[in-house]
């Protein structure tokens, strides 16, 4: 038996003076400068692509639920791979599989350009590539992420994610509009070899720097690091409200990607070049939110610039086709370029935040399934919807779907918290001989002295300790009043091995998980208790030939039969 756990900071904050530094500071540390640049040719290489196949499947006369297709089948592989790719960017090195995508990818490029300039490039060769181009992305952008602070010092993070977000949105601008023009000037097979030599750009880069040095991690098991993940999603407030509205606005307002090909062709009788002018309305408007949007923020706080957004995405795509001049359907482009950037990289940007180092990647990788897994189920509905009721329609009534989730925004803003910290600490809580390496179940009771005058706070304190017993690796949590005496109180949590409890206790804990866990103890009138136990297998079945309990089911027996479980101890998920 141990005493309750002392905490000792292994992260400081922030200085002042860090603070300080101009958005492009980051720009000065060589890697990511050279990482930056490379990406930024080929995400204007990648945004080539996408609108040389749809203009592609568009030439050949497809229907409007094919050319969306294009679409679902870049972002569809997200679905499957998100999670697996972020537990491999969390523990693998990372150069290498940025390496090992990018000559996957430079490999279906090359596919599309010799098929489309030999006359062979069918509507499902061009959606099947369409595909590997996206499974590679999907394994690709948990680990570009990532190295972004393996290279970058800490301070310069968030300024390096909003750079990534500028080179997304200067590629969204750059590159459709060069593929209308190289589609007009040299037809769409010099668009696909375009795309490959970006491929070829970003690979040399990647080759040419030796200088990486992959960070120490602690491995687990695949499967125990994805339910970490998403465990850890789930039990975040915060993180799981974002992604809800994000995927509800994704939903509708794809809508516009996915059939504005259509309409620039059908309604605004524009050709490749016209389109491409559309894209870069677009991608310009997104470039000039991003770089609007940290005065935004410090001005309407992160539920304002949320709230604006999706109102002014939603008032876009509903003044898109209410006229007649190319004029307003340009400065209306623009306006949905800002609303959707002020909606995706608001979200990216808090969750960046948030997210503690240990589970970053796979709370990303879940982001990426959010936004990826959005783009294709929304993309394909949009051009489903379409084929029988027409592109107008299904785009007018997303602005409409769009302004009625601005309006519950306006009614049900997202509790974000401001202040409270995020660095990790490590919890010395002398658990007994070291046993890091045991896969055996671990069970852990803390026990409590509460008087009666502190019982309340306490269960309020304790409904967000269960919420960060989750977080950091509890498969199941409970709380009992003991029958002997009614001012002692035990918690029990169980994990899926004495090994996820070690990282749980050395790694996983933030600055604010531990002011819970030393609020909850303030609340004892004595040194909580800390006890300790692991699976101890026995013969699988009994002498009456029934199967003894696993140590979960023999605990949630316990709460249906043994002690008396202090009523009320299981309140709604904490405000993080």
């Amino acid at each position: 038996m141990t005493t309750a756990p002392s905490l000792s900071r292994s992260a400081s904050r922030r200085s002042r003076a860090d603070a300080r530094d101009h958005s492009f500071a980051a720009l000065s540390v060589p890697a990511f400068r050279l990482l930056w640049i490379a990406g930024l040719i080929s995400n204007i290489g990648t945004w080539m692509q996408s609108v040389g196949a749809q203009w592609q499947l568009v030439d050949d006369g497809s229907s409007a639920a094919v050319v969306a297709l294009v679409q679902t089948a870049s972002a569809a592989p997200v679905l499957l791979l998100a999670l697996p790719s972020g537990v491999l960017g969390e523990f693998l090195n990372r150069r290498r599989v940025l390496i090992v995508t990018q000559v996957v990818q430079l490999g279906a490029s090359l596919a599309l350009a010799l098929l489309s300039g030999g006359g062979g490039l069918t509507p499902a060769a061009l959606l099947t590539l369409t595909f590997v181009l996206g499974a590679a992305a999907a394994v690709q952008m948990p680990a570009a992420q990532a190295i972004t602070s393996d290279v970058v010092p800490a301070r310069l993070i968030p300024d390096a994610a909003s750079l990534s977000s500028i080179s997304v949105n200067v590629a969204r601008a750059v590159g459709p509009a060069a593929a209308g023009l190289l589609i007009a000037q040299l037809g769409v097979t010099a668009v696909f070899i375009a795309n490959a030599a970006s491929f070829v750009l970003y690979l040399v880069a990647l080759l040419a720097w030796r200088t990486y040095v992959a960070p120490l991690s602690r491995p687990e098991p695949f499967l125990d690091a994805t339910r970490a993940g998403l465990r850890y999603v789930l039990h975040a407030r915060v993180i799981r409200s974002l992604y809800v509205r994000l995927v509800l606005f994704l939903l509708p307002a794809n809508a516009l990607w996915a059939l504005l090909p259509v309409l620039a062709q059908k309604t605004f009788g524009l050709g490749a070049a016209g389109y491409g002018l559309l894209l870069a309305a677009l991608g310009g408007g997104s470039i000039a939110g991003a770089l609007l949007l940290r005065a935004a923020r410090s001005r309407l706080g992160v539920n304002g610039v949320l709230l604006a957004s999706m109102a002014g995405f939603g008032v876009a795509l509903c003044a898109l086709l209410l006229t007649n001049s190319l004029w307003v359907v340009g400065f209306a482009m623009v306006g949905a370029g800002m609303g959707w950037i002020g909606v995706i990289a608001t979200v990216n940007g808090v969750v960046q935040g948030f997210l503690p180092a240990w589970v970053r990647t796979r709370g990303l990788s879940i982001y990426q399934l959010v936004l990826f897994g959005g783009t294709a189920v929304g993309s394909a509905v949009a051009g489903a919807i379409a084929g029988a009721v027409g592109a107008e329609t299904v785009v007018v009534s997303a602005g409409f779907i769009i302004l009625a989730l601005a309006t519950a925004q306006l009614l049900l803003p997202v509790r974000v918290p401001v202040g409270i910290g995020r660095g990790i600490v490590s919890i010395e809580e002398s658990p007994g001989p070291e046993r890091s390496a045991d896969e055996r179940a671990a069970l852990v009771t803390v026990s409590y002295l509460v008087p009666l005058e502190n019982r309340e706070e306490f269960r309020s304190v304790m409904g967000m300790v269960a919420q960060t017993r989750y977080r950091t690796g509890a498969r199941t949590w409970h709380m009992y009043e003991t029958t002997e005496r009614p001012d002692e109180i035990v918690e029990m949590y169980t994990l899926g091995s004495w090994r996820e409890h070690i990282a749980q206790l050395r790694s996983r804990h933030t600055e604010w998980d531990a002011d819970l866990l030393r609020r909850a103890a303030a609340l004892s009138t004595r040194e909580p208790l800390v006890e300790h136990f692991v699976d101890l297998p026995v013969s699988r079945h009994s002498e009456n030939g029934r199967a003894h309990p696993s140590p979960s089911e023999r605990l949630s027996r316990l709460t249906r039969t043994g002690a008396r479980s202090a009523d009320g101890f299981a309140p709604p998920l904490s405000a993080r």
